[in-house]
């Protein structure tokens, strides 16, 4: 398997995570009201771990993450090597206490997206990929590894769509514009690509004016493995490491047969917005 040495390290910085993210999850008062921004202490905690256990097997390699902590602090290296990491996506999941949370760790060299895994800690469940060696998934410590694709809706009528959860899912725009068969509703980015990547959903799109790396890296690579595509709301490619490891042209993953066709409707969609 390509990469094989940078998955197995991201799996196992995952997982150490994992464990220690359900340790404090385990002792959690959960907060019914958290906000979308909310940082606990298991987000720095985990980050550190993982952040350690990747320069301990890469020491020269460039890191990126979310929480400003202090291994990630002192990283000066410029290596076309870049680890991308989300500690905790969905840590309002982690904090409502309803399981909607990942770890994600992702791997880019050259500016090319070579490895990444998203873990499920609260059913460890992982699923992980890397260029050219197809996307997998486990379920259960040490569970047999099989492989994912993408659902084989080609109309968006027919499509599962999965979002971030909302009191008014149906009225959000994109549902307007797509007319999805299904909505799922998930707090965690990395898990709505995961179910892009498994067939569980059809279509993932990021309409936020501005999110970071972190945000999508790890997801990306699963889609694409698994037969799917990952561009902006326009259709053109992402890149990644660009300063301040930010995008601002938002993201549509899909299964690729409904790829042209939800491009199509994001347009249209944004010229509705501007009139």
């Amino acid at each position: 398997m390509p990469w094989e040495k940078e998955l197995e390290v991201a799996l196992q910085a995952t997982e150490a995570a994992g464990r220690l993210v359900m340790e404090h999850y385990d002792r959690l008062e959960a907060v019914p009201d958290a906000p979308s921004d909310i940082s606990t202490e298991a987000d720095r905690a985990a980050q550190e771990l993982i952040l350690r256990h990747i320069l301990d097997a890469f020491p020269a390699d460039r890191l990126c993450a979310e929480e400003k902590t202090p291994t990630l602090e002192k990283s000066r290296s410029t290596s076309s090597r870049l680890w991308i990491v989300d500690p905790i996506d969905g840590t309002r999941g982690f904090a409502r206490k309803n399981g909607e949370f990942t770890v994600m760790v992702g791997f880019v060299n050259s500016g090319k997206m070579m490895a990444g895994v998203v873990l499920e800690p609260a059913i460890w469940r992982g699923t992980f990929a890397t260029k050219e060696g197809g996307c997998w998934r486990y379920s259960g410590m040490g569970g047999e590894r099989k492989r994912c694709q993408v659902g084989k809706a080609i109309q968006l009528s027919e499509a599962g769509l999965t979002q971030s959860r909302s009191k008014t899912a149906r009225e959000s725009p994109v549902v307007k514009i797509m007319h999805p068969a299904r909505i799922l509703e998930t707090y965690s980015a990395g898990l709505k690509l995961a179910q892009v990547a498994s067939g569980e959903a059809d279509i993932y799109v990021n309409i936020y004016p501005e999110f970071h790396d972190w945000d999508i890296c790890a997801g990306h690579i699963l889609v694409e493995e698994a037969g799917g595509r990952v561009t902006t709301l326009a259709g053109e490619p992402i890149i990644y490491g660009s300063e301040g490891f930010k995008q601002r042209a938002g993201m549509l993953a899909s299964n690729g047969a409904l790829h042209e066709a939800a491009v199509q409707a994001l347009k249209e969609m944004k010229t509705r917005q501007k009139t």
